[in-house]
């Protein structure tokens, strides 16, 4: 979500964000109905750039984070989400906290606890929050399912941007993230709202209501996410972790939203569709 008042003032590249969009938008789709294997593939490839990135950007505060032991916990967790359910996904992370504690504990004592409480909110996040797509994608109509959770989360940011470019004038949270504007997210929940109506009703054939809710409780999270991905940013001196995306930044630049959406989707849908 963008503030607004003028284009130029986003600093965003919008055609390179628009091809970069499409891009990522066709590799999942054309992953998730040709094989479901496949598209776990690539979000593990996406989660583990986004891991990688962080990990960087903890390594300019002198923050030590092993980033091989934290993608082998990413993919042992979409594996164990995927073919196990949730204890399994919720048994691997622990285990893998276990494993990391003891794996930083090699390395020496300096800056252990520092440096062990940076490795576990790099586990958690984005590497834990992302296993619950593949507890979606491992339901009965996984791939549709995927699709409302993401289409309805890209729609955040879409409708965020148009708006707070179109009408933003209120900021929301200053200090956090200037961009940001009320009329932003007001664009932000009305996009959310109206694709999780439209796609629940289209692809999972339930109520719409129902989808309206999605979309709401959507906005919230995914509004959160991305301001808790600012803060970590302000925290470490940095502007963007990378520049992996032309148009978007980091990878973590476009997975905020949708790690911190995840969970409250997966269990709307798990409850009400």
């Amino acid at each position: 979500m963008e503030s607004a008042a003028g284009g130029s003032r986003t600093g965003r590249n919008l055609p390179a964000a628009v091809a970069v969009g499409a891009g990522l938008g066709a590799a999942v789709i054309l992953s998730l109905y040709y094989v479901e294997e496949l598209f776990l593939a690539v979000v593990l490839v996406a989660v583990g750039a986004g891991v990688v990135e962080l990990v960087r950007s903890l390594a300019t505060r002198d923050i030590r984070v092993p980033a091989v032991p934290v993608l082998a916990a990413l993919a042992a967790m979409l594996a164990g989400g995927y073919w196990g359910g949730p204890v399994w996904l919720v048994g691997v992370f622990a285990a893998a906290l276990l494993v990391l504690m003891i794996w930083r504990m090699f390395a020496g004592t300096e800056g252990y606890v520092r440096d062990t409480a940076a490795t576990v909110l790099v586990t958690a996040y984005p590497a834990l929050l992302a296993g619950f797509v593949a507890l979606l994608l491992a339901q009965d109509q996984g791939p549709d399912r995927v699709v409302v959770f993401i289409a309805t989360t890209v729609a955040s940011d879409i409708g965020g941007y148009f708006a707070g470019v179109l009408f933003g004038r209120h900021k929301m949270s200053p200090v956090i993230s200037p961009k940001k504007t009320w009329e932003g997210f007001a664009g932000s929940a009305l996009a959310c709202m109206a694709v999780g109506g439209w796609l629940t009703a289209w692809l999972l054939e339930a109520e719409v209501w129902k989808g309206v809710l999605i979309g709401a409780v959507v906005v919230v999270a995914a509004t959160l996410g991305d301001l808790v991905e600012s803060v970590i940013k302000r925290d470490l001196g940095i502007k963007d972790m990378s520049s992996v995306l032309p148009g978007h930044g980091g990878m973590m630049d476009r997975l905020d939203s949708l790690v911190a959406a995840l969970i409250p989707v997966w269990a709307l849908l798990t409850l009400l569709v």
